[in-house]
């Protein structure tokens, strides 16, 4: 079934996954500025929507999940109310059960905010589940080429 709004999960472009993200008056502080919690939320939503444009839906996935092992974050600069963002997401390793990603936020091509993260699948006990070949097919082909295969 076709999406009914193309384009809302963001797109691939030069290897990585690139979601667009309106500052709104609920992501700020008091002063204005985006509040640092937010930019992990708009890195989950950067995460989502790449494993959607990929085929892999965290809704279809009944006995397993990916869950956050690690997450190293670096804040450059402070991103606005109003200001219109990039969430790039780009695969840096596969590896068994994990994925290593790389994610930054960025405002005109500045970078605002860098997060390396360390995903890991697993299933309902919580055990560490290797990723499925079909899964990391798909992975290594949007890190290559940014382009993906449909499913």
């Amino acid at each position: 079934m076709p999406e009914a709004w193309p384009g809302v999960s963001g797109a691939f472009r030069d290897g990585a996954h690139v979601l667009p993200v309106r500052v709104y008056y609920e992501d700020t502080d008091a002063g204005g500025v985006v509040y640092h919690a937010r930019y992990v939320a708009f890195c989950e939503r950067g995460r989502s929507d790449c494993l959607r444009l990929l085929g892999i839906s965290h809704a279809a996935m009944d006995d397993h999940a990916f869950v956050v092992r690690r997450l190293v974050c670096d804040f450059l600069k402070p991103a606005r109310l109003d200001d219109l963002l990039e969430v790039e997401t780009r695969f840096a390793e596969l590896a068994g059960a994990r994925l290593d990603l790389d994610q930054r936020v960025l405002r005109d091509g500045v970078l605002l905010f860098h997060a390396a993260v360390t995903v890991a699948l697993v299933d309902r006990q919580g055990r560490p589940k290797r990723l499925p070949r079909e899964m990391t097919a798909r992975f290594h082909a949007s890190m290559e080429t940014g382009r993906v295969t449909k499913p």
